[in-house]
């Protein structure tokens, strides 16, 4: 096998396993479990991210109507009372509804089951806090996703040129600038504009981690694309850059991403109310 097939094969699998455990271990998984009630093993899953205009649908397939249950919830980072959503039951599932929030807006919930001899609460320690988003169309979401896996293999591809003899850096260069600028600096606001209604939140206006990290990423190869010329050493430029893109890229999504502060919300709403 050819040395940049086997290059190309270890920057796929590179970036394919940083993409599993981002997603993995960022605060839009779901959170999942079981629990044991009337004898019966119950699995749960939490989701963590809601998009669209409904209200968001918390379900639990229990598969037994003599347990009860009941959700609570309510705003995320507030001094609001919890409030108590009964369950319903059908077809198997146990079924309870959170309010739709505006875009970046989240709730903290918990669900609570009971039977004949014993509650539990889910998850057991901390509550679930879900954001909600606009949706984003299927199209622009895809050409997002699919720029920023293609310009993050690409980058991994021109960090193993380290490797060869005679390194080919200025085309991967390129690319990878190319790729991840327009997939994250020009794809990524205007998701972001669909889902938060705001096109960049990161700096100077924010502290949106995502929208920084694209920046960096860009920052990093444009950095490599000077040293090509002004450095000695440049395959040394490209392997720190994908390492650092690599590095950033595992930062998961949504930390420190956009949130509502519902302080400024309720301001704004008093003053509307005080006004008419």
């Amino acid at each position: 096998m050819k040395r940049s097939l086997l290059f190309w094969i270890l920057a796929f699998l590179i970036t394919a396993g940083a993409g599993i455990y981002q997603r993995r271990t960022g605060p839009t998984y779901p959170i999942d479990g079981l629990v044991i009630l009337n004898g019966k093993e119950i699995k749960y899953e939490l989701e963590r991210s809601h998009s669209g205009e409904g209200n968001h649908v918390v379900k639990i397939e229990t598969r037994d109507e003599t347990i009860s249950g009941y959700v609570e919830w309510k705003r995320y980072k507030t001094a609001d009372e919890w409030m108590n959503v009964t369950m319903k039951y059908e077809n198997g599932i146990h079924s309870a509804e959170l309010p739709n929030q505006p875009p970046a807006g989240k709730l903290v919930y918990r669900v609570t089951l009971q039977d004949a001899q014993r509650t539990v609460t889910l998850p057991e320690k901390d509550a679930v806090v879900i954001r909600f988003r606009g949706d984003v169309p299927a199209a622009v979401l895809i050409i997002h996703v699919a720029l920023m896996f293609i310009g993050l293999v690409v980058s991994t591809r021109a960090g193993l040129e380290f490797f060869s003899k005679e390194p080919k850096l200025k085309k991967l260069i390129v690319w990878t600038i190319g790729l991840l600028a327009v997939g994250g600096l020009i794809f990524g606001p205007i998701v972001q504009k669909y889902a938060f209604g705001a096109y960049w939140t990161g700096w100077p206006f924010g502290g949106d981690l995502t929208d920084n990290k694209t920046a960096a990423m860009v920052l990093f190869w444009v950095i490599a694309a000077i040293a090509l010329k002004k450095s000695a050493n440049p395959k040394s430029w490209a392997l720190a850059a994908a390492v650092l893109t690599l590095v950033v890229y595992l930062i998961p999504h949504s930390v420190l991403g956009s949130e509502l502060d519902y302080s400024k919300v309720d301001r704004q709403s008093l003053s509307m109310t005080s006004y008419d």
